[in-house]
């Protein structure tokens, strides 16, 4: 179902048909750098967090990590990711597919300055053997009252 939920949001954007699927897992950043025969950096990494007990969506480029010191500046509290068995019910895709299509409505997204440094990104589908080849603009494009943000390790 996550992936049909992927599928009817960019549909919107006539993005739909450009959605890959493989026979092979591209559920972690490794496993889909190798699926897409790209560089991890170019995997656009949806991470889900409770800030103020609301789910948000930060999406960075696949080889970075979040800066504990740059998230507290940024949202005044500490990194708390979502429990694995609450990510589906709070964000709307489940671990391995989660992405920033067709999520519930109340979450936030974040992109991470980070993602500008490829020409394109590949972020998950909704489901764990998808993703799509957008540029960094698309995406923000495409992703309503999203905001930039800078909080990854250098």
């Amino acid at each position: 179902m996550s992936l049909e939920k992927a599928k009817n949001y960019l549909k919107k954007y006539n993005l739909d048909q450009n959605i890959m699927e493989f026979s092979e897992s591209t559920a972690t950043v490794k496993e889909a750098a190798e699926a897409l025969k790209v560089t991890e950096a170019e995997i656009a990494k949806s991470l889900s967090f409770l800030v103020n007990d609301e789910p948000i969506l930060i999406v960075t480029s696949g080889d970075q990590k979040i800066d504990n010191s740059k998230f507290k500046s940024e949202f005044h509290t500490k990194a708390r990711m979502i429990p694995i068995e609450e990510v589906e019910n709070k964000i709307g895709h489940d671990i391995g597919g989660v992405c920033p299509f067709g999520i519930k409505e109340n979450v936030k997204i974040y992109l991470d300055e980070t993602l500008k440094q490829s020409t394109y990104i590949y972020p998950a589908c909704g489901s764990s053997n998808s993703a799509i080849k957008l540029t960094p603009t698309q995406l923000e494009n495409i992703l309503p009252d999203t905001h930039w943000i800078n909080i990854c390790r250098k």
